[in-house]
């Protein structure tokens, strides 16, 4: 809007077009009621209407009623701006020039009134057509002096008065255009800095209101002026109302602050959330009175710091596992080169036991590389039918057994949101490690697909084995922990960082009798 030309208005007309026509309606009721007035009360007493009193009452009459019927048309129907102040300012100057005419002239002093709805015109229409009213009104004076001097009597004199006049109108209309385009420039300017600001305004909002922190606006009477939703979440005050006064552990240390009126930092333990928080102060300016509070959990900021940390060492073990893996693959095949000649029992021992260890590294090695390619997802809408059907054909080539021992209970078929090469990992480590501790029974691994909302899908797998010990449950999920001579460590740990990249989640649940895992996990009905 700011770039609109200054002499134009944007469509619809601004309120500001409209509030500027109201005060220039009542001006005209209140002329038109005082021409009324004047005659009514004084009579011959005033000076208006001296050619012709009748005619004079009569026309102000209806200039009145004119002037009503326009202010309540406006006030109506707030449409063609353009055509309801032409027909306004049209019946001002035929009104206005046939009381002069009724009142003996120029010299009863009507045309100065004719000036200011010239003027006014200019500046309520801001600028438009105001040339057009000026020579209307010029050419309505010069007429009424036209016709005295044909019909009556008038001096030169006269004519060089009404010339004046004429001029002023047009000097008065060019002035008002004027001023009308520069007010309109700086509406129109005014209006897109406000948008501007408005903008910023709500995109600020959004932004405290999505900060990890949390944030208080704080008055120097200790009184809450603002909080974000986090703020509110970390200090329990979800349920109060603002403006409230800072509970007491932040008001004493608030007050300390204050008096010293520099930024400050500080650990605070928050009882009713056996929270430590850090809380930094920043007062308040020349300007503003209230200070600001930032709110940090430093839970989440220890999370986010070891997650940082796991990450770098995630690369780092992935670099350090390509560069073991060649090196590697040279031990183990010089270890089967050893194995092939049995005649030295102790000899083929050894290179046994190398080509086992060497196995084992490897397995390693591969899944240390998996884990640092976690983030690498690339999530899709699986069919579950279909692709247990692929899986369970791989699993059975890889364990005979699992044919009968793997019941898979499923009451509707779903699809889930899963990385593909990333789900089969999940399900394999889950698998595997149900069918080594599981019986040799039929259904002794039941594996169950349920979906309990329209968008989320839950999957059980539980075996009949001895279960975990509640003294080891709670270090299941951690890298290298297993019971297994032969097992890495890193099977639940890497499907549960895979379940995390893929924003599902893998939980252990208690004995069922054995060990019951569950996956929540996005997904959907099969159509």
């Amino acid at each position: 809007m700011a770039g609109l030309p200054a002499d134009q208005h944007p469509s619809p007309t601004l309120d500001s077009f409209w509030r500027s026509l109201l005060f220039f309606s009542v001006y005209r009721v209140s002329v038109a009621l005082l021409f009324l007035c004047a005659v009514l009360v004084f009579g011959d007493a005033v000076s208006l209407g001296v050619q012709s009193p009748v005619f004079f009452r009569r026309l102000a009459a209806a200039y009145l009623v004119l002037s009503v019927v326009f202010l309540v048309v406006q006030h109506r129907y707030r449409r063609h701006f353009d055509s309801q102040l032409t027909a306004q300012v049209v019946v001002d100057i035929v009104a206005l020039t046939l009381m002069m005419f009724a009142s003996g002239g120029q010299k009863s002093g009507i045309a100065m009134l004719l000036l200011v709805v010239v003027s006014g015109a200019g500046l309520v229409g801001q600028g438009r057509m105001v040339l057009f009213y000026a020579a209307l009104a010029s050419l309505a004076v010069l007429l009424e002096e036209s016709w005295w001097a044909l019909v009556i009597d008038s001096s030169p004199a006269d004519f060089f008065t009404a010339g004046i006049t004429a001029l002023a109108f047009f000097a008065a209309g060019i002035a008002a255009r004027l001023l009308a385009r520069r007010v309109v420039s700086n509406e129109l300017l005014a209006i897109g800095r406000g948008q501007q600001l408005d903008a910023q305004l709500r995109m600020s909002e959004q932004i405290i209101r999505e900060m990890d922190s949390g944030v208080l606006q704080v008055s120097s009477e200790g009184v809450m002026q603002m909080s974000n939703p986090k703020a509110r979440a970390m200090l329990c005050l979800s349920g109060q109302k603002l403006p409230a006064r800072l509970p007491k552990v932040l008001a004493a240390h608030f007050s300390v602050w204050q008096a010293g009126h520099v930024e400050v930092s500080a650990l605070l333990f928050w009882e009713p959330t056996q929270r430590q928080l850090r809380v930094r102060y920043i007062p308040s300016s020349h300007i503003l009175d209230d200070a600001l509070l930032y709110i940090e959990d430093m839970a989440q900021v220890h999370e986010q710091a070891q997650q940082l940390k796991l990450a770098a060492l995630g690369r780092l073990a992935a670099n350090m596992a390509h560069e073991i893996r060649n090196p590697l693959a040279a031990i183990s095949h010089a270890a089967e080169l050893l194995a092939e000649d049995d005649t030295d029992a102790v000899r083929y021992r050894l290179a046994s036991i190398v080509h086992d260890n060497t196995v084992r590294l490897n397995r390693l090695v591969t899944e240390v590389l998996t884990l640092g390619r976690r983030d690498q997802a690339s999530p899709e809408m699986i069919a579950w039918p279909a692709f247990m059907a692929r899986f369970m054909d791989e699993l059975i080539l890889h364990d005979a057994t699992a044919r009968h021992r793997i019941a898979i209970i499923h009451s509707v078929p779903v699809k889930v949101w899963f990385d593909r090469t990333h789900w089969h990992r999940v399900l394999w480590n889950l698998l595997t490690n149900a069918l080594r501790y599981a019986s040799d029974a039929d259904g002794a691994v039941r594996l169950e697909v349920l979906l309990t909302a329209p968008t989320v899908v839950e999957i059980h797998i539980a075996d009949d084995g001895p279960g975990i010990s509640e003294d080891l449950q709670a270090q299941v999920f951690e890298p290298f922990f297993t019971t297994h001579t032969a097992g890495t460590g890193l099977g639940l740990y890497i499907a549960r960082e895979l379940c995390e990249a893929n924003k599902a989640r893998l939980v252990l649940l208690a004995n069922n009798p054995g060990a019951c895992f569950r996956i929540t996990l996005e997904g959907s009905l099969c159509p």
